[in-house]
């Protein structure tokens, strides 16, 4: 499968290729085999790199050319002095992370903008699952048991938007996607997956 094809079949990839300026500066963490980030250099000339912390999908983004290390982002991202990137891209990564907080305020010192993408833990499915099972939801969008599950924190759309408010952050863009679509009226509700881009 061609790195093309491989961004655009990931709605979250494909929204956040068409948000980064060409030439710009990337660092992406979490960036699994590089597909996002051999897709910037290749179609917008960025200097483009990543952590990630598995080591075989390390060596998967490098084997297609992607400037990637293995580390852990936190301790990563305190290696970078202020302003280092014009952006600062965290996808499908932030209910993952132990601090999120801390990653995110860390992100924008680093970049002038932070893309951040997460799955909406809001959407009706989600709720839905929860009230008629009386147990941990499980969806097509979250398929795992909750001993399996390596979301350790539960976000929905308000959620980080009230984060940025507490914060002072600024949010330039709000993209909500459901499938293949976008959606516009009540995301909380219907969204699936969240993609934001904010500056202080």
């Amino acid at each position: 499968m061609s790195t093309v094809r491989e961004v655009l079949e990931r709605r979250d990839y494909a929204t956040i290729g068409n948000i980064i300026d060409p030439k710009s500066r990337v660092l992406d963490l979490g960036c699994g085999d590089g597909a996002l980030l051999a897709w910037l250099k290749d179609n917008k000339d960025c200097d483009a790199r990543g952590v990630e912390i598995d080591r075989a999908l390390v060596q998967k983004a490098i084997a297609r050319g992607a400037s990637v290390y293995q580390g852990d982002m936190a301790q990563s991202l305190s290696d970078y002095p202020d302003s280092a990137f014009d952006y600062v891209i965290l996808s499908q990564t932030l209910q993952q992370v132990a601090n999120p907080v801390t990653i995110l305020r860390e992100m924008l010192r680093v970049g002038r903008r932070m893309v951040v993408g997460f799955p909406n833990f809001g959407h009706w499915a989600v709720r839905l699952s929860l009230l008629t099972t009386g147990h941990a939801p499980s969806t097509s969008l979250f398929p795992f048991k909750w001993y399996e599950s390596p979301n350790i924190h539960v976000l929905t759309v308000l959620d980080f938007e009230a984060l940025c408010a507490a914060e002072k952050w600024t949010v330039e863009h709000r993209i909500f996607l459901a499938g293949s679509s976008r959606v516009s009226a009540m995301p909380n509700l219907r969204a699936e997956v969240a993609v934001f881009v904010v500056r202080k």
